[in-house]
């Protein structure tokens, strides 16, 4: 196990909720993932996103969702694509990703505490 973060550096963690736009396929990834456009309201805007998501999420499913998302994370160039934040999931034990979202609709752009 890794060594315990402090408060202020998980304080640090910028954690947004924000709402798919968009999503498709992205055949020249690595693995299977989408390409994801998240709104996250008026302080953010909107971001995109490389995900591997494929096995539990259909891209016409997902439009409309809301998820929870690192915002603060450097761009990181995936093939063709600037990935602007970071999809946050639950790691199954076969490898595949399941979203995470709030329970219940929030404003898009509300901090994760």
């Amino acid at each position: 196990m890794e060594k315990n973060l402090n408060w202020s550096e998980f304080d640090r963690v910028n954690i947004r909720v924000g709402t798919i736009l968009h999503a498709q396929p992205f055949p020249e990834a690595r693995k299977p993932a989408y390409q994801l456009h998240i709104d996250f309201g008026e302080e953010i805007g909107v971001l995109k996103s490389s995900a591997q998501i494929t096995v539990h999420h259909r891209p016409e499913e997902i439009i409309g969702k809301q998820i929870v998302a690192v915002v603060n994370f450097p761009d990181k160039q995936i093939g063709p694509w600037m990935s602007q934040c970071l999809v946050l999931g639950s790691l199954a034990s076969d490898g595949s990703v399941v979203l995470l979202s709030p329970m219940k609709e929030v404003k898009n752009g509300e901090r994760i505490a």
